[in-house]
């Protein structure tokens, strides 16, 4: 028979129940005391006079914390070795002329609804008192808008002016204030050696305003473009560079940019010390454009190049290497030079050197026309009727 009734007090299961209850009491009050324990402390404050005044409650702080000791903890260091001493200043001086840029591009969710998603980030720096940003072009490739944050945290939309997919380079630009945009410096990236000090500064997997230093291991390598290209006179450098690092500016020991970060050689994604950087020398004859006109235009002769395949079987006929052309733009810099192109019974020129540098492949001719500007004059070598021959070409 089962009692519907509670049991009285003095049964055993009531007293097991009565002992469960002042268990879990005393875990309660066990949780209230380590709830108190984790919290912070404020009786010894309280149990301190309340300062009456500011002077006061200066003479509370000094009396715990003495004053050189207070220093010590929150002045900088004054008696760095030299060498260090320059890389700090080097950081600090440079460090507010890079911003921390974040993506965002459009898609579609499971419903067909367009919603906004992060596509990434990457590093970018100040080109100049306008406002413009320069980065990679892969940091905001097919992004639909970009954020520019300040080193002081104050952050923008930005503008997409142009981009050069050729050689990996866009131009942002951004509405802020004149007195908030400190430039970068601009060096010189012919005059880099092997074995010189670099300096990285970038936002590497999102860590802000990161420092990272190493040395030039090579110079003139070659890269890939975005577009399938080649970008010349790319510096190899062994400072770590992680992504996040794209678009920072890579600094000499003077603080001035040689060159912006770009690309790694990794098997697992991470820095294995094969960095590259785009030669500040590209980035001066590129970003002028980028904001002039939205986009790259390299220098031309003003001729129309023979295929590849024609190119070879002239050269193993007249056992001449170049670039044979098959009809020269009118009012170019190649028509008024005196340059021949293709006629039915006739041969057309055949460009071999510019500027003393063989060019085989049309390839090779468009990568050292990218090092010109509109309105350089080059000697272009030609190979006609069996001679060679010379002629200055203004390019356009």
């Amino acid at each position: 028979m089962i009692d519907a009734c509670p049991q009285s007090p003095s049964t055993p299961v009531s007293r097991r129940r009565h002992a469960v209850v002042l268990g879990l009491l005393a875990l309660a009050v066990g949780a209230a005391a380590c709830t108190f324990e984790l919290s912070p402390r404020t009786t010894a404050i309280a149990d301190e006079p309340e300062p009456t005044s500011q002077v006061d409650a200066t003479r509370a702080i000094n009396a715990t914390y003495p004053i050189d000791a207070t220093r010590q903890d929150l002045e900088s260091y004054t008696d760095l070795r030299p060498d260090e001493q320059a890389i700090v200043d080097l950081f600090e001086n440079t460090s507010p002329s890079v911003v921390y840029i974040t993506t965002i591009t459009r898609r579609q969710d499971i419903f067909g609804r367009g919603v906004n998603v992060p596509q990434g980030s990457g590093t970018g720096f100040i080109w100049d008192a306008e406002g413009h940003v320069v980065t990679n072009f892969h940091v905001v490739q097919g992004a639909s808008s970009a954020r520019v944050v300040m080193h002081d945290q104050t952050s923008y939309i930005a503008e997409f002016v142009g981009g050069s997919e050729r050689h990996d380079l866009a131009v942002l630009r951004i509405d802020a204030p004149p007195d908030t945009l400190q430039q970068v410096r601009l060096g010189d990236s012919d005059r880099l050696r092997v074995g010189q000090n670099v300096y990285a500064i970038g936002n590497p997997y999102g860590l802000s305003a990161t420092l990272t230093t190493g040395i030039v291991s090579a110079l003139n390598r070659q890269i890939g473009g975005l577009d399938g290209s080649i970008i010349e006179d790319v510096i190899q450098l062994d400072a770590a560079i992680n992504p996040g690092n794209s678009g920072g500016p890579l600094l000499d020991s003077r603080g001035r940019l040689i060159g912006i970060t770009s690309q790694i050689a990794s098997p697992s994604g991470a820095s294995v010390g094969l960095g590259f950087a785009v030669p500040v020398n590209t980035v001066r004859r590129v970003v002028p454009q980028l904001i002039a006109t939205g986009k790259y235009t390299a220098a031309q002769l003003g001729i129309l190049p023979a295929n590849q395949r024609t190119n070879r079987v002239v050269a193993q006929r007249f056992g001449v290497a170049g670039v044979l052309i098959v009809q020269v733009v009118p009012n170019s810099g190649a028509a008024r030079a005196g340059l021949r192109g293709t006629e039915p019974d006739a041969l057309g020129d055949i460009i071999v050197q510019i500027d003393g540098e063989a060019v085989p492949t049309f390839a090779d001719l468009r990568l050292i026309l990218d090092r010109y500007q509109p309105g350089d004059e080059v000697d272009v070598t030609i190979f006609r009727d069996g001679d060679i021959q010379d002629a200055v070409v203004t390019l356009r």
